[in-house]
């Protein structure tokens, strides 16, 4: 699909990833529209890249569902926010579940559902999900956050299949380890060795690749982790095995415990 011209609602701008995203499509001539919870960060960001802002927590169903009343005339979404969500399952309160099924799984799926007619009538249109490598394999203390990416990767590949045909195309973007935004620039941990990482930017540019050739899926890491990330998702009990029983780890302590605010 061509980007240029087209109207893009971008969900999770104020990310690093979503930063990214909202520079390269304010750079190739989108009207672009981007969404968050709060006015005082989402209005300064919007008018420096001259984007329409709309303030919406994707928390709420109800305020899902006002946001795509407000852009019902996107010919692109963007479904990039996300909760972290990591931990030990048992840690978090039944709200906190909740909360975090609703923004990582329920939210795109409901503004697809909502967006999606005008596009099929259009006969062109784009639904695109920033997703995770964590859709494809499993990791210690992240059963949460990896059920919503198991999630959404079933649906967008389902729904693709639903509109082959009619015009309208649906890709899923999946990074690994992503430096300089997230969870490791955002609590100083290390990246586990061995894996390699991708930059916000590298993603943003295979988001609007997979956007302009109709890509099903795009795996935005290095070869060796995509490599391990296929073994294990074919294998996962080989790869549980593989990874060992370890003890503590304090660079995943640390990710959780600065992650706890956003749950």
């Amino acid at each position: 699909m061509r980007i240029a011209g087209a109207t893009v609602l971008l969900t999770g701008v104020t990310g690093g990833i979503g930063r990214a995203l909202a520079l390269k499509l304010s750079g190739r001539g989108t009207r672009l529209v981007v969404t968050g919870r709060h006015a005082e960060t989402l209005a300064p960001l919007a008018a420096q890249l001259g984007a329409r802002p709309v303030v919406a927590d994707l928390a709420d169903p109800e305020q899902v569902t006002a946001l795509a009343e407000q852009c019902a005339d996107v010919d692109i979404l963007l479904a990039n926010a996300a909760l972290p969500a990591s931990g030990d399952l048992l840690d978090y309160t039944p709200a906190q579940i909740e909360r975090a099924l609703t923004v990582n799984l329920s939210s795109p799926i409901l503004l697809a559902r909502f967006l999606a007619p005008r596009m099929v009538s259009a006969g062109s249109g784009h639904l695109a999900f920033v997703g995770s490598l964590s859709g494809k394999a499993a990791t210690p203390y992240s059963s949460l956050y990896t059920a919503t990416k198991f999630g959404l990767r079933g649906f967008s590949h389902s729904l693709r299949q639903d509109l082959h045909g009619t015009g309208v195309g649906v890709s899923l973007i999946q990074p690994g380890f992503v430096r300089e935004a997230g969870m490791f620039a955002a609590t100083g941990a290390e990246v586990p060795s061995g894996v390699g990482t991708v930059s916000p930017d590298q993603v943003a540019d295979a988001v609007l690749r997979a956007i302009e050739e109709n890509r099903c899926e795009v795996n935005v890491a290095p070869a060796k982790l995509r490599l391990r990330c296929a073994v294990a998702g074919q294998f996962p009990g080989y790869a549980e095995r593989s990874a060992g029983r370890g003890g503590a780890n304090p660079a995943v302590d640390r990710i959780v415990e600065a992650q706890r605010a956003s749950r």
